[in-house]
């Protein structure tokens, strides 16, 4: 691998994670490129307010690149992986960031051979405002320690967690299990008592208990607008729970709750708005919000 020194990193594909993540690469000094083919006029924006440089497709960021860095829905990670593989990446690390269970890792691990794959995982809120989030690797150690020197003085904190591919999705998959499902269960909860005209009683006696998500019903409405990215996570953690020998029942019906919001993707609503697309109109009986 190349020294870390005027270190050439691409960013597949620059959301709102990846546009914050590589923003905080150019402040450190690295070159970001990114292949604005096929991606949407708000990616564009943020790309470019990111100051990342645009590529004439995906064989001259390959080529260009010593860092790749997979930042997209969970669904497309590995369709993602195998793209970057039919440019010959041989000698680059790329770094498999995305929600995705250790058993999809190790698949594009396999689908990249003689490329250095690095499992990591990010936890937080996008590197903005002062925001640190942390990025869990696991994989070789020269790669991760290369990505420490990357990192180093950024708002982004890199977390080893030692060699063995998978460690890192796995511990991104079972906290997104938890967070992700209480947050549907919370909005379920509050809907429920909305309808039957208790929602004041109920989030007097969520207030009551610290850190309790029943107490913020104002992220109803963000967890509708994330819903098309969260419900592959939630269907990626069901296979990392049924692998341990665990039921996977809670989420993948979690997974079907988030899905029916599918059409709230990045949506401005409102509480009662997010709610009137979570009702099943259906069939069966509809009690109308008092």
């Amino acid at each position: 691998m190349k020294p870390t020194t005027g270190t050439t990193v691409g960013v597949l594909h620059p959301g709102s994670m990846g546009a914050a993540v590589a923003a905080q690469l150019r402040r450190a000094g690295s070159q970001v490129l990114w292949d604005p083919i096929g991606r949407s006029s708000a990616t564009v924006r943020r790309a470019r307010e990111a100051g990342l440089a645009a590529v004439d497709g995906m064989a001259e960021l390959v080529a260009r690149c010593d860092v790749v860095i997979s930042l997209c829905p969970p669904a497309a990670a590995e369709d993602l992986a195998r793209e970057v593989a039919g440019h010959h990446p041989a000698g680059i690390v790329y770094v498999e960031a995305n929600a995705v269970s250790p058993q999809c890792v190790r698949r594009i691990a396999h689908a990249l051979p003689g490329t250095v794959v690095v499992d990591a995982a990010v936890v937080g809120s996008p590197p903005v405002g002062g925001k640190q989030p942390r990025l869990y690797t696991s994989g070789p150690p020269q790669a991760i320690d290369r990505l420490n020197e990357l990192f180093a003085g950024t708002d982004v904190r890199v977390h080893p967690l030692g060699e063995e591919i998978g460690k890192a999705s796995a511990l991104k998959l079972a906290y997104t299990s938890y967070q992700k499902a209480s947050r549907v269960l919370a909005a379920l909860a509050y809907g429920a008592a909305e309808a039957y005209g208790v929602a004041d009683e109920l989030l007097d006696i969520a207030g009551q208990r610290s850190g309790s998500y029943l107490a913020e019903p104002g992220y109803i409405p963000k967890t509708a607008a994330r819903a098309w990215r969260w419900a592959p996570e939630m269907e990626e953690a069901a296979e990392l729970v049924a692998d341990a020998g665990l039921p996977d029942d809670l989420l993948r019906a979690t997974a079907a709750v988030l899905s029916r919001w599918e059409d709230a993707r990045d949506a401005d609503l409102s509480i009662e708005e997010a709610l009137g697309r979570l009702r099943d109109r259906r069939g069966g009986t509809v009690i109308p919000p008092r």
